[in-house]
């Protein structure tokens, strides 16, 4: 490990909002086709930077309507190597579409600037495997050198925050942090989690994130959960402990359907949006640190307005 220095905190407002799912929007909402879920492809052309143009936008706008802070994320969930090369791209032009990206969201959220009180840009990297399953785990020394690449180009295009989503082990969370740590860049990782509440790869949450800030002398800014229900790990966050203070981040999904189902589905399923926003209300009572809300597989703007218009209505009562 090259440093146990932190760099400085990046989030400064009480609440973020950050998009909803990405690929899944795109796919079924827009009816645009993603090779292996691959929306990074859609910035090699000005049709697909318009269709990324309109995804964004609605968020930026509920951002603005709710006063709260915005997490821009670059759509680069794909644009590592392996998923990369599979698609066709060289090394070179990888590393480019990734620099690119950080350019472009920057681009996006420009226009808000002096209206939202904060905007952190963000790239985004996924698992270099599935995001539903913990096959050919690699050590974290792999994972470091693996996700180096994809960090770098993001530090040299001065991006404010590395976000890890979709991270099914502790070993290739720590690789991860432990390459943005190379960089002094800031870095959020959020592990996915089973309709049982443990990870992919059989480790329990609290056990995912004790072991990975043991491991890197707790550089992560914090921790998120993403691609579940809140009813699949509500019943994990009730057992005390400081771990969940590291929880400072949630991207849902609106489906109640495991993994292995989603994975099965033709068509999309956009669950129950109120059901969605209970969830988040009792996630809010569960974690003081909770501050980044958003969505991941079956969510759009909608679910996330949802979520707003009932966390404004639970802040009213409380005044």
């Amino acid at each position: 490990m090259e440093t146990t220095n932190h760099p400085s905190p990046v989030f400064s407002q009480k609440l973020y909002l950050t998009d909803g799912g990405l690929e899944t929007t795109l796919i079924f909402n827009q009816g645009i086709p993603l090779n292996s879920f691959a929306a990074f492809e859609l910035l090699t052309d000005e049709k697909g930077r318009q269709a990324l143009a309109t995804y964004y936008q609605p968020y930026l706008a509920l951002a603005e309507q709710y006063r709260m802070g915005f997490v821009m994320e670059s759509p680069t969930w794909r644009a590592s190597s392996d998923w990369g090369f599979k698609l066709g791209y060289t090394h070179d032009e990888l590393f480019a579409l990734n620099r690119q990206s950080i350019q472009f969201i920057r681009a996006l959220a420009a226009p808000y600037k002096t209206t939202l009180p904060h905007i952190i840009i963000s790239g985004n990297i996924g698992p270099r495997g599935d995001g539903y399953k913990a096959e050919n785990q690699m050590t974290a020394e792999q994972a470091k050198m693996y996700h180096l690449e994809q960090v770098k180009a993001f530090a040299l295009a001065d991006a404010d925050i590395i976000t890890a989503v979709t991270i099914t082990y502790s070993d290739e969370a720590i690789g991860i942090i432990q390459a943005a740590q190379s960089f002094r860049l800031p870095v959020v990782i959020s592990f996915t989690v089973e309709t049982d509440g443990r990870l992919p790869g059989g480790e329990l949450l609290r056990e995912a994130i004790e072991r990975t800030d043991q491991a890197t002398a707790s550089y992560a800014g914090h921790y998120m959960i993403n691609c579940a229900h809140p009813q699949h790990f509500l019943h994990q966050l009730e057992e005390a402990g400081d771990w969940k203070n590291r929880i400072g981040g949630i991207r849902a999904n609106a489906s109640l359907k495991s993994h292995a189902e989603l994975d099965e589905s033709e068509t999309l399923d956009t669950g129950d949006k109120c059901l969605l926003a209970e969830g988040y209300m009792q996630l809010f009572q569960l974690l003081p640190a909770l501050k980044v809300i958003g969505g991941c597989c079956g969510t759009d703007h909608t679910h996330i307005e949802e979520i707003c218009k009932t966390l404004e209505e639970q802040e009213a009562l409380k005044v």
